[in-house]
């Protein structure tokens, strides 16, 4: 098995999540032995702090430092465990000194084997108003829309007051919900992408008949999945 390298902390309460989720696959492949894991909790106000300042070199040194003192402590391949960070996934796995492991890659690949056509995208801000979904997702013959601007806001201000704190509401629960049934009335959506790394931990099941893509469970499988040295996600 190959050593797995997660950058985390980004949140804290993902971060968990993952752990959690990469140990419940190993269990359901192999179950007498257990991955080696090499967790870098990092920071989240000063990845924020480089997001929100659109300093995009300066975050892409940000994550390829946590990635190399990965590899220096015997990680053999990494992952970035939140979504946001991928708007500069491109320039970091042209410098990183360990193969990838993409959440959006690997979400895309979900959406294929799935084969819906239209799906639509909750998040941050920052996911919700970049495009690194749209263009790998329409290079494979799908297209992704996002919610409207007032709900953008409304999704953004729930997860970084309430859900990266570990504050699960109900009445959350259900404006994040009316929101996913807009984007099934207006736009027609096939599937939701929880393209956030917290929103599965309120957003716990599908609804709406259509399929609720948990980006972290799908990435912590694709982790496993390179563990064991069955596939590659690394673009």
């Amino acid at each position: 098995m190959k050593k797995i390298g997660l950058v985390g902390g980004i949140g804290p309460e993902s971060t968990l999540d993952y752990y959690r989720l990469i140990i419940r696959a190993f269990q359901e492949r192999k179950s007498a032995d257990y991955p080696e894991i090499l967790v870098y909790s990092a920071n989240m106000s000063e990845l924020l702090k480089l997001m929100e300042e659109k300093r995009w070199d300066a975050l892409t040194e940000w994550l390829l430092h946590k990635i190399e003192a990965l590899r220096k402590a015997g990680a053999e391949f990494a992952a970035i465990g939140s979504n946001s960070p991928h708007v500069v996934f491109d320039a970091v796995k042209s410098r990183s000194s360990l193969p990838l492991v993409s959440i959006v890659a690997a979400a895309c690949d979900r959406a294929q084997a799935l084969g819906v056509k239209r799906l639509g995208l909750m998040g941050t801000a920052f996911t919700m108003q970049s495009d690194f979904f749209q263009k790998l997702f329409l290079a494979k013959g799908m297209s992704v829309v996002v919610p409207e601007p007032d709900d953008q806001k409304l999704i953004h201000r729930r997860l970084f007051t309430e859900i990266e704190l570990g504050i699960i509401k109900e009445s959350t629960r259900q404006e994040l919900l009316a929101v996913a049934k807009r984007m099934v009335d207006r736009h027609g959506i096939e599937a939701l992408i929880l393209g956030c790394t917290e929103l599965p931990l309120i957003l716990t099941q599908d609804e709406f008949g259509i399929p609720f893509l948990n980006t972290t469970a799908i990435h912590a499988e694709a982790m496993v999945l390179c563990s064991l040295g069955f596939s590659s996600y690394s673009l």
